[in-house]
């Protein structure tokens, strides 16, 4: 494991040139993965496995996406199964299910953990929230996790363009002496390009206090403001939108990505540095309150009681759906609806 230097604090990192794919194999060469779920993450790890030479099997319930499984090469009776026949069939059962059905399916997982199986997680709640979730492995288990920063989306199509994305790892119990081996065999085989050190509870607490603040929540809600205040002051929509994403998501962000915010400064107008200059400072102190409201809630579990309460309601998908309608429709996403049609790639 390699130590990296990140802003003046040293953290262990693996890369796959340390812990090749070859080793991966090496590592993984008798276990039978099982992809339990299909959904979110499910598919990019599953068929990066595939290709990258590991044993994987997936285990879906019945429905749309069992049948989109199937629509990806999965066949049902040979590498596609119920969830408990998988599990039966596993020597490593990654927990890939929406943290609500995870609660739901959890006695049928847990029935065939037998000895020296790895239960492996993308996702720190269920064990982090134990207490709530009552997902409490046996003993003799490896319980491990690989968490990909980034949608289950993004983990195929940068492995298919040969990259790979980052992804953060943790070990929550040890039962066999193997667990750090299968837990960076796994996270170099799902196509992570490098995997920094976690736990269970740090990974949960960073997740959904990122998925809320500047990675959805947050951004969703300056982006809105912005374009209100504009519109409110008689920008057309086109501008508006113009303005508040379009500029920020294909020009700006992926320079920044690739450079540095402190490049990105150094290389637009004089104006443009002043001015951002000047206004970070009030930007950061006004949502800094926000974001430790934010912190303290997931931090005391009420924030993830109330996402098991949500998420475990029989309308559940029906509210989401309204939810989901009206931010469609609103004047913001109907406007970047209009202006993506527009984009020369899109003709």
């Amino acid at each position: 494991m390699a130590k990296m230097n990140f802003g003046g604090v040293v953290e262990n990192v693996v890369t796959r040139d340390e812990f090749t794919v070859e080793k991966a194999r090496e590592v993984l060469k008798n276990e039978v993965v099982a992809v339990i779920g299909y959904g979110i993450q499910g598919p990019g790890q599953a068929l990066n496995l595939k290709d990258n030479g590991i044993n994987v099997i997936v285990g879906q319930r019945a429905g749309k996406t069992f049948d989109k499984a199937v629509a990806d090469g999965w066949v049902p009776g040979k590498t596609l199964f119920s969830i408990e026949e998988a599990c039966e069939k596993a020597t490593v059962i990654e927990f890939l299910l929406s943290d609500a059905a995870q609660i739901a399916q959890w006695p049928v997982v847990k029935k065939h953990l037998s000895a020296g199986k790895a239960l492996y997680f993308s996702h720190g709640f269920g064990i982090t929230f134990n207490d709530r979730t009552g997902i409490i492995p046996p003993k003799d288990v490896d319980v491990i996790m690989v968490a990909p920063k980034g949608s289950g989306t993004s983990v195929r199509r940068l492995f298919l363009q040969g990259r790979g994305i980052n992804s953060s790892f943790a070990v929550y119990q040890d039962a066999t002496g193997r667990a750090l081996e299968r837990t960076l065999a796994l996270g170099i085989a799902i196509g992570s390009g490098y995997l920094f050190e976690t736990d269970f509870k740090r990974e949960v607490y960073s997740d959904l206090t990122g998925e809320r603040g500047t990675l959805m929540g947050a951004i969703q809600g300056i982006l809105s403001a912005q374009f209100e205040v504009l519109r409110e002051h008689g920008h057309s929509p086109s501008e508006a939108f113009n303005e508040t994403v379009e500029e920020l998501t294909q020009s700006l962000m992926p320079l920044f990505a690739e450079k540095g915010m402190d490049w990105m400064y150094a290389n637009c107008s004089t104006t443009a540095q002043r001015g951002a200059l000047d206004w970070m400072g009030p930007f950061h102190d006004a949502t800094k309150p926000v974001f430790e409201k934010l912190y303290n809630e997931v931090a005391s579990g009420r924030e993830a009681q109330r996402s098991i309460d949500s998420n475990s309601k029989p309308d559940y998908r029906e509210g989401l759906e309204r939810e989901l309608k009206a931010l469609r429709e609103s004047e913001l996403w109907r406007t970047g609806a209009a202006v993506r049609e527009l984009r020369p790639e899109n003709k």
